[in-house]
């Protein structure tokens, strides 16, 4: 069964971000050679949780999708490379997926092995990925900040913000990533479809043909490990409708 992670790591200091940044070439190679990882992503991320273009020097991510959970519990236990991250990071968090839904492509193949689970997952991850095309990304970006408001205050969704959510990308402004967790797929979707900023730009893209490419799945949240701004987003699960203080 294939396993996917998404690691988040945060740096401080500038050392530490530099040795981060580099990390963008540097650790291509020693991630392909582990073994059992069949699909990689490195990430870099934009400030306000990823979904501003400003880019965000403190905070780097890592994408894999694992043949099995042996070898994604092996490579994160012992792999030098991942050893490094976590030493260099001030804070990091590695989430395990499994994969239920998932529709497109990502650099013209389809990286996540769907299970066949029936139900919906509680809680439930969704990841979108678009390759924009260039003489769209401003337009783009100009969506960007009615989402993110959306998505902090819950207003589509009874009040519910997502458990965890970052905005990444692989190339600055043109490659995109969202992923965000939530309590349940009834909260999910009802931020995405319900009239608002989301379904608006859904409106846009089909439209005016925005993206070269896209993809998007919907994963089974197994496990977390580790921390983002200082606690387990699994451990909110039961105050996920509160809201913002």
């Amino acid at each position: 069964m294939q396993i996917v992670t998404l690691s988040v790591f945060r740096f401080e200091g500038f050392s530490h971000r530099a040795w981060a940044f580099g990390q963008m070439a540097a650790a291509r190679r020693p991630l392909a050679r582990l073994p059992g990882l069949d699909f990689f992503k490195l990430f870099g991320t934009g400030s306000d949780d990823g979904f501003n273009p400003t880019p965000n020097l403190g905070v780097y991510a890592i994408l894999g999708a694992w043949r099995s959970a042996a070898a994604a519990e092996e490579a994160h236990a012992h792999a030098p490379v991942l050893d490094r991250y976590r030493a260099h990071a001030a804070e990091h968090l590695t989430l395990r997926l499994r994969a239920t839904r998932c529709w497109g492509e990502w650099s013209g193949g389809a990286p996540f092995d769907v299970s066949d689970r029936d139900a919906e997952p509680e809680p439930v991850a969704i990841l979108t990925r678009a390759s924009v095309k260039p003489r769209h990304a401003l337009a783009f970006w100009r969506r960007v900040p009615g989402i993110r408001d959306s998505l902090s205050t819950g207003a589509l969704s009874g009040g519910v913000r997502p458990l965890f959510q970052i905005g990444m990308g692989e190339r600055p402004w043109i490659n995109q990533v969202t992923f965000s967790v939530w309590r349940d797929y009834a909260h999910a979707k009802a931020f995405a479809y319900g009239d608002g900023p989301h379904r608006a730009a859904i409106r846009q893209v089909r439209a005016r043909d925005w993206f070269n490419e896209e993809l998007y799945a919907r994963f089974e949240v197994l496990s977390a490990e580790g921390h983002w701004n200082g606690r387990s987003p699994l451990a909110d699960r039961a105050h996920s409708g509160d809201r913002p203080r």
